[in-house]
């Protein structure tokens, strides 16, 4: 039986959100309803700049859980800036259902921060995000902005960290360590397995399909063309590397014209289109191992996929995945972020390795992907909002 109303905030459907949402419903005590500020999101596609097109994701996003959508009546409707969700409806519908407890994904939107003043003191204020101090400056803005932070998170009782370097992001805003609860930052690890063997057959179609001889060391890169993924480190690094074997790029986005123009006529640099979310499983499997060499990336689930795929990674020390998910030289290897020379030395060793080295990691990598399932974050997300109602 239900017996915690748990409201939720969040901009709009997302694929990574879903199945928490969903497993909430159906695995604990938590009743959850999700309030979605983005309200022009409801047609299921939405504008991604960094793939350059507008994305419909080819999964359900709103089966198994509650949920409304609330009007927002923002002159320029958008999810990246601070103005773009405004929801005036937003409190009144929250108050209308009478939750015990409130839970925020993102705090950088207007109608977001004012829901969390608005109810803190009144009912529990529940906060998630995945920040990290990973590209933090230390000059006259990041005190400025430290402060600004700390008062910020003044209204929230109780932020629930996704991982180590998010956890570190909290405390460093004045949240007490009673004040930090833990949900892991996590895929639906059960929709990357392959029991049936169907997803590694599909993966070595397109090996054939783009002439990579069966057997061959293949690096993988799957995401957005975008300055903050670093692809460029990744294509110089594999060229200095110069071993055999392959690199496969998948995706689109606005550096991928000086991509193509960087690697023309390379027999073995490969591009493949952006792939919607039932191919990525097989996706994953095209590659030996999976690289993600980010300048910037707050945690990066691809590396949850990946592994939970049963693939080795390969990570930048900006990946704030990186620090909880990659043991070196047991599940995967990082570099120091920038740093081509040190990349280029880890492609090398890695694609130098026997297929049975990789093979094993790709085990090991699979078996440490379960820590951080569906189940696990919906779990801790009920334990911390359970805790602080007793």
């Amino acid at each position: 039986m239900k017996s915690i109303r748990l409201a939720i905030v969040s901009t709009h459907p997302i694929q990574y959100y879903a199945p928490i949402f969903k497993a909430l419903t159906a695995s604990t005590n938590i009743q959850p309803r999700v309030f979605f500020t983005w309200s022009q999101s409801a047609s299921g596609q939405v504008a991604d700049p960094g793939f350059g097109r507008g994305v419909q994701w080819d999964i359900p996003l709103l089966d198994g859980y509650d949920y409304e959508f609330v009007t927002n009546v923002a002159r320029r409707p958008r999810s990246n800036t601070f103005l773009g969700l405004r929801n005036p409806t937003l409190v009144p519908s929250i108050e209308k259902w009478q939750p015990h407890a409130v839970l925020v994904f993102g705090w950088n939107f207007v109608s977001h921060l004012g829901a969390m003043r608005h109810f803190r003191g009144h009912i529990p204020v529940f906060f998630r995000g995945d920040s990290t101090l990973l590209n933090n400056a230390q000059d006259l803005r990041t005190h400025a902005r430290r402060m600004w932070l700390r008062w910020i998170y003044k209204h929230v009782d109780v932020a629930i960290a996704v991982g180590s370097n998010n956890k570190d992001y909290f405390r460093w805003c004045g949240l007490e360590d009673h004040r930090i609860a833990f949900a892991p930052h996590a895929v639906d690890t059960d929709r990357f397995d392959d029991a049936d063997g169907l997803h590694a057959a599909r993966a070595a179609e397109q090996l054939r399909n783009l002439r990579i001889p069966a057997g061959e060391p293949v690096l993988l890169f799957a995401g957005k063309f975008i300055p903050e993924k670093n692809p460029f480190a990744l294509l110089d690094a594999f060229l200095q590397a110069r071993t055999s074997g392959h690199l496969v790029l998948v995706g689109n986005g606005p550096l991928e014209q000086d991509m193509r123009a960087r690697t023309a006529g390379h027999p073995n640099i490969h591009f493949l289109p952006f792939q919607n979310q039932q191919a990525m499983p097989s996706v994953y499997r095209i590659g030996s191992l999976y690289v993600l060499p980010s300048s910037s990336e707050t945690w990066g689930l691809g590396l949850n996929e990946a592994m939970a795929s049963g693939r080795a990674v390969i990570a930048s020390t900006r990946v704030g995945a990186a620090r909880d998910l990659v043991n070196e030289g047991l599940t995967g290897w990082t570099f120091e972020s920038g740093n081509t020379q040190q990349l280029t030395s880890v492609i090398r060793k890695a694609m130098t390795s026997s297929s049975a080295v990789l093979q094993r990691m790709g085990a090991a990598a699979r078996a440490e992907s379960t820590r951080w399932s569906i189940r696990a974050a919906a779990e801790g997300i009920a334990r911390s909002v359970t805790t602080a109602l007793q």
